[in-house]
């Protein structure tokens, strides 16, 4: 104010009392405007109010003309300005919960089978952000059992995200074999069908679906091919071979994982890709050797399209007993076909599935898993976050045993 009456006194007093008044009004339009935006800023009381920095009150004429310009701000300057605007902005940690659930009828014609109602999996997702670049994820999975409940951690990682090129997780996770194991994970809303394939099947030998160790992931730079990669070293089989080793190695021996895949990007939605397994299992004393190694090979090629969808899958399981050398093949596969009918809204989604193992009488670690398996089901969308799916089966174990025929529904949602 000092600077402006200096200023008016080198003009005339018409001049000069016009132009104060002029000023003046300017001033208090000014300040009247930055009062109400921040009447409204407090009234919304948005989250990241509190840790932005207090907006100053536009400069009056005669001092904007007086000040001098600020210095231009170095371009490492105003990185370093972005990062801690958006670390100011979010809000650590961030839980976000999700849940699934299902409910199971099943009636078969096998001899001592047991049908009727079950409660399946009851799945917890947990998501936090603990940083810009660092995330968190867990799943716990609530199991009926006959004499009660069960409480499962199916996965638990903590993710640094470098880039695009390069992430890195640390944790319990789905093992990065073929497709299906990483897109559908617990809570049978995700997928078209009731179940998983057999090859896959929580709970089950043939692959191991868990894995306990560090995860590197990212794009591979290929244009469009659209090239991606999974890599991970962990934690092998535990005991039985159907866990993995949450607890530590039992043999000390560590496995090893990688995974390479396509997303070309001019046919969305197709996605082929190889995968290999390495690991030496290690099983109670057995006078013919209870050690081998497990190397498994995996291929897989799906079209997520929904007109149509389709997922298939091969995978050989080779073990080589360490003591004798013998060796054998293991091999499984399932082709599934769906396709989102046109008609009441897009609700109906029919689909088919066709499965098949196949063990070597010679083979030492599995046990009967010998499967062929059609399966014909239809997926009706209640609403968007819940589902109704009913399927008959039609199986056989072993070339001795009988077809088995079976009728299966579910209703599955998430919340």
């Amino acid at each position: 104010m000092i600077f402006a009456a200096g200023a008016a006194r080198a003009q005339t007093a018409p001049d000069q009392t016009e132009q104060i008044r002029i000023l003046l009004e300017r001033v208090q339009q000014l300040e009247k405007r930055v009062g109400e935006l921040e009447t409204k800023t407090v009234a919304a009381a948005v989250p990241t109010a509190e840790a932005a920095a207090p907006v100053p009150a536009a400069p009056k004429p005669e001092m904007a003309e007086a000040a001098p310009a600020p210095a231009p701000m170095h371009q490492h300057e105003q990185t370093e300005s972005q990062a801690t605007t958006r670390q100011l902005e979010a809000r650590y940690p961030s839980l976000q919960i999700r849940g699934f659930g299902e409910v199971n009828f099943s009636a078969t014609d096998q001899r001592s089978a047991i049908s009727g109602f079950n409660l399946g999996q009851l799945d917890l997702h947990l998501a936090s952000a603990l940083s810009h670049k660092v995330t968190y994820f867990g799943e716990l999975t609530f199991n009926a059992q006959s004499a009660g409940y069960t409480l499962e951690v199916e996965r638990s990682i903590i993710r640094y995200d470098y880039n695009d090129f390069f992430k890195l997780s640390f944790g319990r996770y789905h093992t990065p074999i073929g497709y299906w194991n990483t897109a559908f994970h617990h809570g049978a809303w995700l997928q078209t069908t009731i179940s998983r394939p057999e090859m896959i099947r929580f709970g089950g030998t043939f692959i191991p679906v868990h894995f306990l160790g560090v995860l590197a992931e990212g794009n591979i730079p290929s244009g469009g091919v659209g090239l991606s990669y999974n890599a991970g070293v962990g934690n092998g089989r535990g005991f039985p071979i159907n866990r993995p080793g949450d607890a530590g190695d039992n043999n000390n021996n560590r496995a090893w994982v990688a995974n390479l895949y396509s997303r070309p990007a001019k046919l969305y939605g197709l996605q082929m890709g190889v995968s290999v397994y390495r690991d030496k299992i290690t099983l109670p004393v057995n006078p013919a050797g209870n050690e081998f190694r497990e190397w498994i090979s995996a291929a897989h090629i799906v079209w997520t399209k929904e007109t149509p969808e389709f997922l298939a899958e091969f995978a050989n399981v080779n073990h080589r007993n360490i003591l004798t050398n013998a060796i054998t093949n293991n091999q499984a596969y399932y082709a599934q076909i769906a396709y989102r009918l046109p008609w009441l809204e897009r609700t109906l989604k029919p689909y088919y599935r066709f499965e098949h193992t196949h063990t070597p009488l010679s083979e030492q670690v599995f046990t009967n898993l010998n499967l062929v398996q059609s399966i014909v089901g239809m997926r009706y969308d209640i609403t968007n976050y819940a589902s109704f799916k009913g399927e008959y089966r039609n199986f056989k174990r072993l070339p001795t045993d009988p077809r088995v025929n079976g009728a299966f529904f579910q209703t599955d949602f998430t919340f």
